[in-house]
C-alpha cells in the first residue's frame, strides 16, 4: 500500500474525515461543569422556598419584633423599615442580597445576628449526628451484609425483626425509653444536657465540639463527662439511622448476590468472603453512597426531637425555640442552613459516584 493509500484508507467511504470523540479528561471535566452549574439553581431555588415560607406563615414579623401592644405608628414605620411594604419580587432580591452577603438579620430571641447563633448552636449538632452516623455504618453496613449472605436463616430474620424495630419506633419514643432505663431507672446515664454543672466553663471553646475540645486540654474528666452525655442522644439516633442502613445494605447485596457474575466466581472456586466484599460490596458502594449522604443530612437536621428530649444544645433545639417564639429571622436562617446541608451532601455523593464507578466516568 502507498503513502497516498494509506491516506486515503483513513478516510471514511463518505468522503468526510471520522470526528475525534473527547478525550476522557474532557468528558469528566464537562460532567463535572453540568454538575456544578446545577448547585446556583439548586441554591436560589432554596432561596425562593425559604423567602416564601416566611411569607406564607401566618406570623406577621413586624409584631415579633416590637410587640403585640405597639402603637399603629410604630407598627407602620418597622414595617416601611423592614421593606415589607413593597412588592414581592422587590422584597425577594433583597433577601436574596442580604444572603449573599451572609446577613440573615438578627433573632429576635437571643438578639444576635442569626449566623453568629448558628455559628453557636451549630457545633452540637455536628458532634451529635457525625458521632451517630458512625455509630450506625459500623454496625448496620455489617449487619445488612450478613442478613444477605445468610438470606432465610434465623440470623436473617433477626436482623430484619431489628430494623423493623428500630426503624418503626419515633425517635422520642426510644428517647425517653432510654431516659427512663439508663438514667432514671438504672443510673448507668447522667441526665439531659451536654455536660454537668460542675465542669461547665472550665473548658475554652475552640471548635464548638465539646469531646475535642476537653480532650485537646488534657482534661480527662470532662472528657468522659461530655462523652457520658453525648452517649444516649447519639446511641438512639444511631439506633434509628442504622436499621435503615441495614435494612438498604441488604436489600442491595440480595441483588447483587443473585447476578451472573457472582454465579459465575463460585463456580471457579472463589472463597465466599472474597465474593462478597471484594466483588458484590464494591459494586453496591454506589448506591449506598446515596443512602449514607442523605441519613447523614437527615441527622444534621432531624435531629429536633431527640435535641428537645436530651435537652441538646444544638441547632434543632434553636429551630425549635426559634419558632415556638415566632422568631422568623432565625427560623428561616436555620432551614436555608439545613437546606444548604442537603445541597452539599447531594454534590459530595455525585462526585463519589464518579470516583466509585467508572461506569459514571
Amino acid at each position: 500500500m502507498t503513502p497516498s493509500d494509506s491516506g486515503r484508507a483513513a478516510v471514511p467511504s463518505g468522503g468526510a474525515p471520522a470526528r475525534r470523540r473527547p478525550s476522557a479528561a474532557r468528558r469528566r471535566l464537562a460532567a463535572l461543569s453540568g454538575t456544578l452549574a446545577s448547585v446556583p439553581i439548586t441554591l436560589l431555588g432554596l432561596a425562593l422556598v425559604t423567602f416564601l415560607i416566611g411569607r406564607v406563615v401566618p406570623i406577621d414579623p413586624v409584631l415579633a419584633i416590637v410587640g403585640d401592644r405597639a402603637p399603629a405608628d410604630v407598627v407602620e414605620r418597622a414595617r416601611l423599615e423592614l421593606g415589607l411594604d413593597q412588592p414581592l419580587h422587590i422584597q425577594f432580591w433583597r433577601y436574596l442580597g442580604q444572603i449573599v452577603s451572609g446577613d440573615l438579620g438578627r433573632s429576635v430571641m437571643t438578639a444576635n445576628p442569626v449566623t453568629q447563633d448558628i455559628a453557636r448552636f451549630f457545633p452540637a449538632t455536628f458532634e451529635l449526628a457525625t458521632v451517630a452516623i458512625v455509630l450506625a455504618v459500623l454496625i448496620g453496613v455489617p449487619l445488612g451484609v450478613l442478613a444477605a449472605t445468610r438470606q432465610g436463616s434465623w440470623i436473617d430474620q433477626g436482623v430484619r425483626l431489628f430494623c423493623l424495630a428500630g426503624h418503626s419506633l419515633p425517635v422520642f419514643v426510644l428517647g425517653l425509653l432510654s431516659l427512663l432505663l439508663f438514667y432514671a431507672r438504672l443510673g448507668w446515664a447522667p441526665g439531659p444536657g451536654r455536660q454537668s454543672i460542675f465542669y461547665e466553663g472550665m473548658v475554652e471553646e475552640r471548635s464548638g465540639i465539646l469531646t475535642l475540645d476537653t480532650a485537646l486540654a488534657g482534661d480527662w474528666g470532662a472528657f468522659q463527662d461530655a462523652l457520658a452525655h453525648l452517649a444516649q442522644p447519639a446511641g438512639v439516633l444511631a439506633l434509628f439511622s442504622l436499621a435503615y442502613i441495614a435494612r438498604m445494605t441488604r436489600a442491595f447485596m440480595l441483588a447483587e448476590l443473585k447476578s451472573e457474575y457472582v454465579i459465575t466466581a463460585r463456580a471457579k472456586g472463589l472463597s465466599g468472603a472474597r465474593i462478597v466484599w471484594l466483588h458484590a460490596f464494591r459494586n453496591i458502594a454506589v448506591p449506598l453512597v446515596t443512602v449514607l449522604a442523605m441519613t447523614y443530612a437527615g441527622l444534621l437536621e432531624g435531629a429536633v426531637l431527640t435535641e428537645t428530649i436530651f435537652a441538646w444544645p444544638g441547632l434543632g433545639q434553636y429551630l425549635t425555640v426559634s419558632l415556638l417564639n415566632a422568631d422568623m429571622n432565625a427560623v428561616l436562617g436555620a432551614t436555608l442552613v439545613v437546606g444548604l446541608i442537603y445541597v452539599a451532601l447531594n454534590l459530595l455523593a455525585d462526585l463519589l459516584y464518579r470516583l466509585l464507578d467508572p461506569r459514571v466516568r
